[in-house]
């Protein structure tokens, strides 16, 4: 069974930094692109980044460009966000998502992140 966990999400204030990291277990986590997601309260999900398999190519979303950086640890099967600057419109749910761009495989639970001061 695939399965995705998220984890370092919490309450931080703006300008703030979070790294999120997502376990991968059940699947072969070098073979998939892997993203993250986040949905802000009331709004829609809205894609954050992606990397490639072997983790030498991302893209990011234009709301993120420059804060956040996405990575990936194969040998731990451990994906991750740093996010820098951060700031209160940041403040979402962030889901670990398998798959290239919108044809996304599994899905974590998510893990939520607070930016207010």
């Amino acid at each position: 069974e695939e399965q995705l966990v998220e984890s370092g999400g919490g309450l931080v204030q703006p300008g703030g930094s979070l790294r999120l990291s997502c376990e991968a277990s059940g699947f072969v986590f070098t073979s998939h692109y892997m993203n993250w997601v986040r949905q802000a309260p009331g709004k829609g999900l809205e894609w954050v980044s992606d990397i490639n398999t072997a983790g030498g190519i991302s893209t990011y979303a234009d709301s993120v460009m420059g804060r956040f950086t996405i990575s990936r640890d194969n040998a731990k099967k451990l994906l991750y966000l740093q996010m820098n600057s951060l700031k209160r419109e940041d403040t979402a749910v962030y889901y670990c998502v398998s798959g290239v761009r919108y044809l996304f495989g599994s899905w974590g639970q998510g893990t939520q992140v607070t930016v207010s001061s």
